[in-house]
């Protein structure tokens, strides 16, 4: 019979109009600003940048290696390496990016940059509502609006934050000599003499 489909569909959307009066589980409409749907753990929108101290410029992780500019498809990240070293979180003396600004209007959040990043440093964000009146400079974020802590990042995504910084110690670990044993004098027992 022709429309059997439709009929289907329409006894479908009844049957959902109906039993939303009952059951509070088939209500789908989210009242927006006010309500808001939790977003999964691995949604992503745009680019972050981790550090792990308290200060966000010593704490980055970024060492401006270039690699995510590179990478990036519509070329939207843009950094400019320092000239001078200064000690990271770990005290070893990194170059920083001394800019790094990475353009929203442009960015396609396909997280190619998180993916070729060696350092851990750059990932992606849940925040959506970056809409403004300007089309041009406000849409620009800078290093100082792309710095976030690495607690925020734990409480954005916690189960992928938790992986990192194991991976983290973990490499940290390898890279710290092993402690050298303690150097003692060795004992030599006498030789027995032959008699």
């Amino acid at each position: 019979m022709v429309g059997t489909g439709i009929l289907k569909g329409m006894a479908v959307t009844a049957r959902n109009f109906v039993g939303s009066y009952f059951e509070k589980e088939r209500l789908i409409t989210v009242q927006y600003p006010e309500e808001r749907s939790p977003l999964p753990e691995n949604y992503r929108n745009f680019p972050i940048l981790i550090y792990d101290t308290d200060d966000a410029e010593a704490g980055l992780r970024c060492v401006a290696c270039k690699i995510c500019e590179k990478e990036c498809p519509p070329q939207c990240i843009y950094i400019v390496k320092s000239e001078d070293k200064k000690p990271d979180y770990m005290g070893k003396p990194q170059f920083y990016p001394a800019v790094f600004d990475i353009d929203i209007s442009v960015c396609m959040s396909c997280q190619i940059c998180v993916e070729v990043c060696p350092f851990e440093a750059i990932k992606m964000d849940k925040v959506f509502e970056l809409s403004t009146r300007e089309r041009f400079d406000a849409l620009l974020q800078r290093k100082d609006e792309l710095s976030k802590s690495n607690t925020y990042y734990h409480n954005v995504h916690p189960i992928e934050a938790a992986e990192v910084d194991a991976k983290l110690a973990e490499a940290a670990a390898k890279k710290k000599p092993a402690a050298p044993a303690a150097q003692s004098p060795a004992v030599t027992s006498p030789k027995p003499s032959p008699t």
